[in-house]
């Protein structure tokens, strides 16, 4: 719920019953992260590890959410937003910045909202905030195996592709999980 102190700034926008898994229409506003918001951050946290580290068949740790701590340490941190309605903290989102580039890092939402437009909002918030401070360039690194978010992803407008990440996995028993392929110019790669 939005503070009546809260600044009119902020993208709002409203959904309609039909496009959410929800009966009834819902405001959600995306505003600046505050230091009350830290619970509900970390809990969106746990859901990121746990949704990352299930795709590759891992758990997510004894503590999924230390990582937050962590993040809310980085010099490279410009700015973190989150998606709020009646029902409390339903999104995050964080811009890091280096130089005239900046990175999406992270963006998640609360599954059970999964697919209702809030992470199109918390995006076109973040790029909106990059362009506030001229970056020239906007990424976002999202898992391979993710298809759900690689497809909305390109549907924002993150369309560009501007770098491949490859990794060597070097543990003696390798992940079985969803051998996935994926050809890139001609070239075989797991997923």
């Amino acid at each position: 719920m939005r503070p009546k102190s809260e600044p009119l700034s902020c993208i709002g926008f409203r959904r309609v019953a039909s496009e959410s898994k929800h009966e009834d229409m819902t405001d959600v506003v995306v505003r600046p992260y505050r230091p009350q918001d830290h619970s509900a951050g970390r809990a969106l946290w746990v859901e990121l590890a746990e949704t990352r580290s299930g795709l590759y068949g891992r758990s997510a740790g004894a503590d999924p959410g230390a990582g937050f701590e962590e993040y809310l340490t980085r010099l490279d941190l410009s700015g973190i937003w989150v998606a709020e309605d009646s029902e409390g903290i339903i999104g995050l989102v964080g811009l890091l910045m280096f130089g005239t580039s900046g990175e999406v890092e992270p963006i998640v939402v609360s599954a059970s909202r999964r697919g209702a437009g809030v992470g199109a909002a918390l995006l076109k918030h973040v790029s909106g905030e990059a362009k506030k401070r001229s970056l020239a360039r906007l990424t976002i690194r999202p898992e391979s195996r993710n298809v759900e978010a690689l497809k909305s992803l390109h549907a924002a407008g993150f369309d560009l592709l501007s770098a491949v990440e490859l990794s060597l996995d070097l543990r003696s028993s390798p992940s079985t999980v969803d051998n996935i392929e994926i050809d890139l110019h001609g070239l075989r790669f797991r997923g």
